[in-house]
């Protein structure tokens, strides 16, 4: 299991701008992951949900939801850096994201992140990763996003 990078608190993570975090550990992708979250979306395209008909069209099986694959960052991310002394985090959004790649059934991903950005903010600290999801055995990342958290000390 992958240890995530520790820092001592926001000024720390500000002097690793630039830096490279991961890779983290895999997660599976399964159907019952990408049904669970039709449910709770409402999302019941054919393309994710249908396997008989998925396995007729173009990728051959179901693939997650682009933004399935988006909401696995909570995931994901804690497995490539903690806080020390934070009271709570908060997703503050996402400037930029991109899905590159399907995520077909089964498949295990994983995330590098590379710290853009830490600036200050009323009670703590505002950081900025770009985030890269990749699959495994893929030639092509699965997201790329710009994440915006928040940390309150």
């Amino acid at each position: 299991m992958a240890e995530p990078r520790v820092f001592a608190n926001a000024d720390e993570l500000r002097t690793a701008i630039g830096e490279e975090l991961g890779p983290g550990d895999w997660l599976e992708v399964d159907q019952k992951r990408i049904d669970l979250f039709a449910e709770a979306t409402g999302d019941h395209q054919w393309i994710h949900v249908d396997p008989e008909r998925a396995a007729e069209g173009p990728f051959g099986t179901t693939i997650a939801h682009g933004y399935l694959t988006l909401s696995l960052l909570p995931v994901l991310v804690p497995g490539l850096l903690r806080v020390e002394g934070v009271r709570m985090g908060v997703n503050y959004g996402s400037n930029k994201v991109r899905f590159p790649a399907p995520v077909p059934v089964g498949s295990r991903v994983r995330a590098r992140a590379r710290i853009v950005e830490v600036t200050e903010v009323p009670g703590g600290a505002q950081s900025v990763l770009a985030v890269t999801v990749e699959r495994e055995g893929g030639d092509k990342p699965v997201c790329v996003a710009e994440t915006v958290t928040r940390f309150y000390l």
